[in-house]
C-alpha cells in the first residue's frame, strides 16, 4: 500500500488443496477497489502500518494540551494537574515515541528495524490505511488493527526474510525479482502465477502485494507471532504485524476441500 493509488497493488490468491493461483492482481487500487474486494476473501492483508505507537499518541496530545495552557495561561503557568517540568528528548525516549511494540518484536524475530509509521514517511500511508479501516467497518467488516478480524497488517520483506530469501535490492532491479520469483516457484510449486508473471517481475509493487497475499494466508492459518496476553492491549491500538513463524512451504493443506481467498 501506497499513501495514493499511484504505488499500490493488490494480489488475490484462491486455495483450493494442493493448489494456490494468482486469479486477480491489479496496480494503482484504489480504496473502492479494496473494499470491494474485501467483501468477497476470507482475510485481506495490508502491508501498512495500521496504528501509531501509544506513547507516541499521548505525547503529540500532551504537546497540544501544554500549547493550549501556554496560549490561555501563559508559557510560565500550568492549570492545576498540568506539569511544566523539563524533559529529555534523548535516543531512549524518541525511541519509544518511534516505534510500536510489534516493531520491537520484528526488531527480535529479524534484527531489523521496520520503517517507523511516526517519524518516517510511512505516516502518509498510514493515515490513508486508517480512512480505509474506517470504509472497511462502515460496511460491517471486522477490521480491528490486531489483526483478528478480516484485516490484518503484514510486512513483506520481513516474511521473506522468515522464509529464507535472500531479497536485498529486490525492489529495485527487475533481474532480482526474477530470481526471487522463480526460488518462490521451486519452494512453493503448488503456486500459479504464470498469468501474471511479467506483471510481477515488471513491478515492485505487484512482487510486493503477492508476498503480502503469502503472509496473509500465513495469519489466516494462525502460523505467526501472535501477541502475548500482555500485548494483545497495545496490539488492539496500535496494531499488529502478522510475521509468519512457519516455512512457506506450510501455508497449504492438501487434505482442505474448501476453497478460500485471501489478498
Amino acid at each position: 500500500m501506497a499513501a495514493e493509488p499511484k504505488g499500490s497493488a493488490i494480489s488475490v490468491l484462491d486455495w483450493q488443496a494442493d493448489r494456490v493461483t494468482l486469479t486477480d492482481l491489479q496496480l494503482g487500487v484504489t480504496d473502492n477497489v479494496i473494499v470491494d474486494i474485501a467483501r468477497n476473501v476470507v482475510k485481506l492483508g495490508i502491508d501498512c502500518a495500521l496504528g501509531w505507537p501509544i506513547e507516541f499518541a499521548r505525547f503529540i496530545s500532551a504537546q497540544a494540551d501544554q500549547a493550549q495552557a501556554d496560549l490561555v495561561h501563559g508559557s510560565q503557568v500550568r492549570p492545576s494537574g498540568q506539569s511544566n517540568e523539563p524533559f529529555s528528548g534523548d535516543l531512549e525516549f524518541r525511541r519509544r515515541l518511534a516505534y510500536r511494540e510489534t516493531d520491537r518484536q520484528i526488531r527480535l524475530h529479524t534484527g531489523r528495524w521496520p520503517l517507523s509509521v511516526s517519524t518516517d514517511r510511512l505516516a502518509m500511508t498510514a493515515i490513508r490505511a486508517a480512512g480505509l479501516l474506517s470504509q472497511l467497518a462502515s460496511v460491517g467488516i471486522d477490521a480491528v488493527r490486531s489483526g483478528t478480524g478480516l484485516v490484518v497488517e503484514v510486512y513483506p520483506a520481513a516474511s521473506l526474510r522468515q522464509w529464507g530469501f535472500e531479497f536485498s535490492g529486490y525492489r529495485a532491479s527487475t533481474e532480482i525479482r526474477g530470481q526471487l520469483l522463480n526460488q518462490l516457484e521451486v519452494k512453493a510449486p503448488w503456486l500459479d502465477v504464470a498469468a501474471h508473471r511479467d506483471a510481477l517481475i515488471e513491478s515492485c509493487d505487484a512482487f510486493d502485494s503477492l508476498v503480502a497475499a503469502l503472509a496473509t494466508r500465513a495469519a489466516h492459518l494462525g502460523r505467526y507471532f501472535e501477541p502475548s496476553r500482555e500485548q494483545i492491549g497495545l496490539a488492539r491500538l496500535e496494531g499488529w504485524i502478522a510475521l509468519p513463524n512457519s516455512p512457506l512451504e506450510t501455508l497449504v493443506e492438501p487434505h482442505a476441500g474448501q476453497s478460500e481467498t485471501v489478498v
